[in-house]
């Protein structure tokens, strides 16, 4: 790994923000979930969650150009499940919802733990998942149209979110990620062929040393058999 390389995943990792996150309900189509996840990462997200209409509308690589590599894709049995677990983890549940009492988007404090709920393409969120949130909330719109685009919609709630949260300082602290899932990024990202390798003997990944690079011991490098470097 370059210098340059590991100062920049350092970088992103730094201003990952763990207690924000988005919930996709059944949003299958590939162009969306690509440009949804972009988004995830870009305002700095580490991780999305989602129900899926079917195991094949599932984010691949080619799907998200990948920036599935660099945030956790989190899949769930049932829209209950993943609301469950927002509740475990203290966090205000948002709905981008067009009901009789949702709130402008603008007036929700993003700084708070919070998951956002987007619905699919055709039908929106369930009832289900607009009864349990917290707060329904809308985009004002002046013209004929009375909806965004799913991925649309989703990227304009998340940089309100991202304004707000730098406003208050919060991507300049210390990472809040723990120190396994920084490891886990920097090595996979850093040392993507040692990690395939690992994944593919069911090794853990070895330390890092302060520049990002390998401080194995000998017996590491005897079970992955392998000399070439990324």
């Amino acid at each position: 790994m370059s210098p340059e390389r590991f100062a920049r995943i350092t970088q992103m990792l730094n201003r990952r923000q763990p207690e924000l996150t988005v919930f996709l309900e059944q949003v299958h189509k590939p162009h969306n979930l690509g440009a949804i996840v972009r988004t995830s990462d870009a305002v700095g997200l580490s991780a999305l969650h989602a129900t899926w209409k079917t195991k094949s509308s599932r984010i691949s690589g080619t799907t998200a150009m990948g920036s599935q590599h660099w945030l956790d894709i989190i899949s769930h049995d049932t829209t209950d499940q993943a609301i469950q677990a927002f509740r475990d983890q203290g966090m205000q549940i948002i709905a981008a919802n067009l009901s009789d009492d949702a709130i402008d988007f603008h007036a929700v404090d993003y700084t708070k733990p919070t998951a956002i709920l987007i619905g699919q393409e055709k039908y929106g969120l369930s009832a289900v998942a607009s009864a349990r949130a917290d707060r329904n909330i809308i985009i004002p719109m002046v013209g004929m149209c009375q909806s965004l685009n799913v991925s649309v919609a989703s990227a304009i709630i998340l940089y309100e979110a991202q304004r707000q949260r730098q406003n208050a300082g919060m991507y300049d602290g210390e990472c809040m990620l723990s120190k396994e899932q920084q490891h886990r990024i920097l090595f996979e990202g850093g040392h993507p062929t040692f990690a395939k390798l690992c994944r593919q003997k069911r090794v853990k990944y070895p330390p890092l040393d302060e520049q990002g690079q390998i401080n194995a011991s000998g017996s590491w490098w005897d079970m992955i058999r392998f000399t070439n470097k990324d």
